[in-house]
């Protein structure tokens, strides 16, 4: 099946922060609320529900994927599932970041900025 990348966007803020967290590196849940939390400088505080709901239909759209269980290194008992940005999510988040700096080019958006700050 096809996927066309322009069906995706704008994307949600928190599927472009939940991607942008992803793109370095595999992330367990709490890996993933932490990340956001960092790079939004605390702005957005995922709950674990809201979290999962927004993972579970990433997943449907095939832009993340599990990236497998590993063992927590403190006891090596528990096990953390990993999610991995797939192919699609990383073109899905690439056009979304061109899309972004495109809206912060343009003259509007400049002069909207200036005017109100």
């Amino acid at each position: 099946m096809a996927h066309h990348i322009p069906d995706y966007l704008p994307l949600k803020p928190i599927d472009f922060e939940l991607l942008l967290a992803l793109s370095s590196e595999d992330r367990h849940g709490y890996g993933l609320v932490q990340a956001v939390s960092a790079h939004t400088g605390g702005l957005v505080e995922l709950d674990p529900g809201n979290l999962y709901r927004v993972v579970k239909r990433l997943l449907a759209d095939g832009l993340v994927a599990e990236a497998g269980h590993r063992d927590v290194a403190d006891d090596g008992v528990e096990r953390r599932r990993y999610y991995r940005l797939t192919t699609l999510g990383g073109r899905v988040l690439a056009a979304e970041i061109a899309r972004l700096r495109d809206v912060l080019r343009d003259p509007l958006t400049r002069d909207a900025a200036r005017r109100w700050s």
